[in-house]
């Protein structure tokens, strides 16, 4: 069974949602598990910058899916297409739940204070919860999403 992790923000920016995607796919690397960020083309593009910068002192080794080497690095961003082979983390920064989310073992969805997707956040709950996963939520003070 899939496990489901929301992590509700503070902030209503849309795009408070990357830097704190930045934090948990660190989270997960450093834990030996492998990530993939599921984005819209656009978003993609940043999180993959946003990658290259989330730490000066620290590398996170990733790429977008269908680049660079034949070896997936442990972090794969990917905007529209399946998950390859990554079974680990989903991190899903998309509107709607990806048909691929039930391969991996952990997705996590990270929700802004925004109503249109606290709204969309609300029909992937039910979905998930259709879908028999193990659902949490988890507020989460400002102060851990600023770089």
């Amino acid at each position: 069974m899939t496990r489901v992790d929301f992590y509700i923000l503070t902030e209503t920016d849309p795009k408070s949602r990357l830097p704190f995607a930045c934090r948990l796919a660190e989270k997960a690397y450093r834990q030996g598990h492998k990530v993939f960020i599921q984005a819209k083309e656009v978003e993609a593009l940043e999180i993959d910058e946003l990658l290259w910068q989330h730490k000066p002192e620290s590398f996170l080794p990733h790429n977008i899916l269908g680049e660079g080497p034949n070896a997936p690095p442990p972090i794969q961003i990917g905007y529209g297409q399946n998950a390859g082979k990554h079974r680990d983390v989903l991190i899903n920064l998309t509107d709607d739940v990806p048909d691929f989310f039930n391969q991996f073992k952990r997705v996590a969805e990270i929700v802004p204070q925004d109503e249109a997707l606290k709204q969309k956040s609300r029909i992937c709950y039910q979905r998930y919860r259709k879908e028999g996963c193990d659902l949490h939520s988890h507020n989460i003070a400002a102060n851990i999403t600023a770089n």
